[in-house]
Parts: structure tokens; sequence; C-alpha cells
């Protein structure tokens, strides 16, 4: 198996992408990968920068076991540089991102998280910030199965 450098985009980097991080942080361990694959995060925004998840996301996330502790940062060029799999959370996000690529090689490591789902049929990773607690427990199943599948995509050789 090759190394793997993954990259998860959302907006604002403080819901979804560092959500999705953490998920894949947790299962990357337990199955004893850390050294073929590392993961980060970033926001196409830059609102967020240098602030820890949503409280309500890293809430969620806690009662489910994963840790949600890095800091937002905002999605630059140099990333297609940096990662092997860039994957955004929606459309207005992989948009924004295509459009900074310099390259058609770097098109190619763009990703929708929702290609990986292997349960949910959803057309997009819903952003929780303007929802409820049934909202944050969604995008977690739906990152969940995402993870999963991207983690299954990996090690078949798939990417």
């Amino acid at each position: 198996m090759k190394n793997y450098k993954i990259l998860f985009v959302c907006l604002g980097n403080i819901c979804r992408s560092p959500a999705a991080e953490g998920i894949l942080k947790r299962m990357i361990k337990e199955q004893g990968l850390e050294d073929k694959i590392s993961v980060d995060s970033a926001g196409t925004s830059g609102y967020h920068d240098g602030e820890l998840p949503d409280s309500r996301m890293r809430q969620h996330g806690s009662r489910r076991g994963y840790k949600f502790d890095s800091l937002s940062r905002r999605f630059t060029t140099d990333d297609f540089y940096n990662f092997d799999i860039i994957i955004a959370m929606d459309d207005n996000n992989y948009h924004n991102i295509m459009r900074m690529a310099p390259d058609p090689e770097s098109e190619r490591k763009l990703y929708r998280m929702v290609e990986f789902s292997k349960r949910f049929g959803h057309d997009h990773i819903p952003d929780p910030y303007y929802s409820g607690a049934d909202g944050f427990e969604l995008v977690l199943d739906l990152l969940e199965d995402a993870c999963e599948g991207l983690l299954d995509k990996i090690k078949k050789g798939e990417l």
C-alpha cells in the first residue's frame, strides 16, 4: 500500500471537515495505518482561522468517542502540492477548490465526500451549523459511512 496524504475541505473548517479528519484518524489508528495515511482539514472561507471546531460538533463527536481538536485554516493552492487526495463536503466547496487548481493533475486529486458513501444516498454532506442536534448527528453518520468507504478504496488500491 502506498502512502496517502488526505485533506478534507468544507466552508469554515469548523464542522464537517474537522469531523471527517477526526473520524478518519481514529479509523486509521484502529487499523494500524498511521505510517501510511495522514489526514488534515481546511476551509474555503478562512472565516474561522485558528479556531477549534464548533463546540456542538466537538460535543456530538465526543459522545461517539471522537476528539475533534484541529485548528481551522484556509485552503490554499499549495494544498494541491501537499496532498494526494482532496475531498470536498459539497458542490460549492468542490467548485471553489476546482477553480484554484493549478493544472489538470491537481484537478484529478479532488473528490466529493459522498462519492465514498456506502449506505447513504445523499448528494452532499449538509452543513450542520444552522441546524439542531439532529443535523450534527446526521453529518456524523454520513461521515462515518463515507470514511469507511474511502478507507476501503485506499486499501484496495483504487485511489
